[in-house]
């Protein structure tokens, strides 16, 4: 088959068109419920009809497995099976609906989703359902759906918020003296900033600014009480360690087994993916241009973060490192050329947490993934032998794991927090 008719058929797909955008709803799967509740609300700015799904029972594992092959990632198998799962539900009308789903380009299969995702919907009956790629370097094109430079700025401000919001509401949360206070504080957050994002044609940095001194100064307000609790750090595949629906609501788990909740950012990965196109330079050859160009974007980003870390830390908070530093702690233990999926910057992440006294880790491992095999459950004897105080366990997630047995190791991991804390060690 020759190279235009290859094409020809790839296109051969349902476009997302600008009579669509006027009327169709836009379903996006879970992963981070108040980064995502940001995101729906800039693109329904935009005047877009945005919608984050929420259905989480065990129909949608079924689905994923009668509509994908079940050597796919668990990941896979979750967005594509409450994808369809919704559609199926009633709830909307198929025939007024689109799909939105991220893809990055990279090596991981998460790139491959969408084709997987169009594989499902025709096996389904929904072959005339839109696909949307949610692409930065727009791998597809779709004249319904846009990304501009003005979207990008607001989607940047939605993940910085989002991060700070998720950082003090895991630190409030095991100390609240009035049960939901936090999470209430959190709508509440959430209702102003959709507010503000809605109200503004232009964002203005200087305005974010100011609401991360009033964010945090309402959360050190908030009443709490208590002794400190040991602090586990969440580690892993990007899906799994973010969305309670892949990780079966492990935060929720471990809140309710005493521990306070450490998870590093989503910005973190964003620079993790602008660090390596800068290096790729350094390791394959390239644009001298470009790899500038990303540099002046790598030093905005992380600017950004040095700024809202130090607020949080000026107020007593804890947080991790700026990603500046988290880069270097992969040395030692892994190349940085080791970038497929979440790469060397899981490795680091869990090293950076040891370093910052966070020593219980919960890494968390989804069927198929082989690159987080690797830069995950692969690296943790190394990072116990430079590191003795480590406690890290490995919890696989799968379409037919025991949550019961996934349970039993998280508890176990903790007893051995609770005995070194009882030591007198650092838990």
């Amino acid at each position: 088959m020759s190279q235009t008719n290859t094409q020809n058929t790839q296109e051969q797909r349902p476009i997302f068109t600008e009579e669509m955008r006027k009327e169709y709803t836009i379903l996006i799967p879970t992963m981070l419920p108040t980064h995502f509740t940001f995101l729906c609300s800039i693109l329904n700015q935009h005047g877009y009809h945005v919608e984050q799904l929420r259905n989480e029972s065990r129909s949608v594992i079924e689905e994923g497995l009668r509509n994908v092959h079940n050597d796919t990632c668990y990941p896979a198998l979750l967005v594509i099976g409450q994808m369809i799962d919704a559609l199926k539900s009633g709830k909307y009308d198929p025939h007024k609906v689109a799909l939105l789903i991220t893809q990055t380009g990279g090596g991981c299969r998460a790139s491959n989703y969408i084709h997987l995702l169009r594989k499902a919907l025709k096996k389904s009956g929904y072959g005339y359902v839109p696909v949307i790629s949610f692409s930065i370097g727009g791998l597809e094109k779709n004249p319904g759906f846009q990304i501009g430079l003005s979207l990008l700025d607001q989607l940047l401000y939605a993940v910085m918020l989002g991060d700070l919001l998720m950082l003090l509401a895991n630190q409030c949360r095991p100390y609240e003296v009035e049960p939901g206070s936090t999470d209430a504080l959190v709508s509440q957050w959430i209702d102003r900033l959709v507010d503000f994002l809605n109200s503004q044609k232009v964002v203005r940095y200087k305005a974010i600014k100011q609401f991360y001194h009033e964010i945090v100064q309402s959360f050190a307000a908030l009443p709490r009480q208590g002794e400190q609790k040991p602090r586990v750090g969440i580690v892993g595949e990007i899906y799994v360690k973010y969305s309670p629906l892949g990780n079966n609501h492990l935060e929720d788990f471990l809140a309710s087994e005493g521990a306070e909740v450490v998870v590093p950012g989503l910005l973190d990965f964003c620079l993790y993916c602008v660090y390596n196109n800068i290096h790729d330079r350094d390791l394959y050859g390239g644009s001298l241009v470009r790899q500038s160009a990303t540099k002046v974007v790598y030093d905005f980003l992380l600017k950004k973060q040095r700024e809202m870390l130090q607020v949080v830390r000026d107020a007593g908070f804890f947080t991790l490192s700026n990603f500046d530093h988290t880069a270097t702690l992969a040395k030692g233990y892994i190349n940085s050329g080791v970038k497929m999926g979440e790469g060397w910057l899981l490795t680091a992440e869990m090293v950076e947490l040891v370093e910052n006294g966070v020593n219980n880790i919960v890494c968390t491992q989804p069927f198929g993934c082989l690159p987080n095999h690797i830069v995950g459950k692969g690296m943790m004897r190394a990072i116990k032998e430079k590191n003795p105080q480590a406690n890290i366990v490995a919890v696989d997630y799968d379409p037919g794991a025991s949550e019961i047995n996934q349970q039993n190791r998280i508890k176990l991991m903790l007893a051995n927090a609770q005995l070194e804390k009882r030591k007198g060690g650092e838990a």
